[in-house]
């Protein structure tokens, strides 16, 4: 186990497998008079319902929130079977958080609603104004297929406030990812988190992956289902087999990382991560797609150095990648 500090936070780690003795690790890191909140990652391995409970009990009153993921970033680099965490200081930081139990009946409404709560939980603590002193985080259910609706309400909601997050992951298995909030894990849910702070921060998004000469139209496609039939009017998994020069069978989550796919917007290229072959040479993706849309071969670069020039550019003391 291993803590780092700085302004206002502590993050920790802990690579203990039982359930209890984690959570009593992570305590005894990021327990200290002012904690406020917690927020954590942890790999699916864990007993989940052994790890809600002896999180709970290990942090007592302080609030929670968290998701599974599929490898967790430490401060020894990147984790496998870990779980790793950030506890926020209330002096610097008023935090605000809500869960959304049911992802499909969310509703612009809703998202309104939802955020004129946040703010006033925010406000009770009279750190700073909500504009332009505030951010939101959302971790979701990964295997939910609502995530661009619920992002797109609560962003709409949220107006001016910057908005980040992500979805949950289980160890690349594609079968159960959770989010935690109130002392147990959830699934097909959501957490949003309103943050906040008088000190400097700013929220940014970067990648390390690069655009390549070749197009793969999407001329065949089931949205609701995020699964796509055809690329260039040929059988998906074929025509992006071809278009990477491997063979299909070999197809799996390391060859679809190795070799994104992306949709250019303005200026900026968003993945289109794959999921899954499946036997009929379609292909799942864990992200929005639809007839006519032109995804763009990628190619990895140098992780590492694309962070660094990011992170030099930022002008604030708090850096937020989304």
């Amino acid at each position: 186990m291993q803590q780092v500090q700085s302004e206002g936070v502590v993050s920790a780690m802990s690579q203990a497998t039982d359930a209890q003795q984690a959570a009593q690790e992570l305590a005894r890191q990021l327990l200290h008079p002012h904690l406020g909140f917690v927020l954590f990652f942890c790999s699916a391995e864990y007993d989940l319902q052994a790890l809600g409970q002896a999180l709970q009990q290990s942090f007592g009153g302080i609030r929670l929130v968290g998701c599974t993921s599929a490898g967790e970033i430490t401060p020894q680099g990147y984790g496998r079977n870990c779980v790793t965490a950030v506890g926020f200081d209330h002096r610097h930081f008023s935090i605000a958080i809500e869960l959304i139990d049911e992802m499909e009946r969310f509703s612009l409404i809703d998202a309104q609603q939802m955020v004129e709560r946040l703010v006033s939980g925010c406000r009770s603590n009279t750190l700073a104004p909500i504009k332009g002193n505030s951010f939101a985080l959302t971790l979701l259910d990964g295997l939910s297929s609502r995530e661009e609706m619920v992002l797109a309400a609560l962003s709409a909601a949220l107006g001016d406030i910057p908005h980040f997050g992500g979805s949950a992951g289980d160890d690349n298995y594609l079968t159960h990812t959770h989010v935690y909030f109130g002392g147990e894990f959830h699934s097909g849910a959501a957490v949003v988190v309103l943050v906040n702070t008088w000190l400097d921060f700013e929220v940014f998004t970067t990648h390390h992956i690069l655009p390549r000469e070749e197009k793969l139209v999407v001329t065949g496609a089931d949205s609701a289902l995020r699964r796509v039939f055809e690329l260039n009017a040929e059988p998906a998994a074929q025509e992006y087999a071809r278009h990477i020069g491997v063979p299909v069978a070999e197809l799996d989550h390391r060859i679809f990382a190795a070799h994104p796919l992306a949709v250019r917007i303005n200026e900026q290229y968003y993945v289109r991560a794959i999921q899954q072959v499946h036997p009929d040479l379609s292909l799942s993706f864990y992200c929005a797609v639809e007839n006519g849309i032109v995804l763009t071969a990628m190619t990895p670069g140098r992780c590492c150095q694309t962070c660094k020039r990011c992170l030099k550019g930022c002008r604030s003391a708090w850096a937020i990648c989304c």
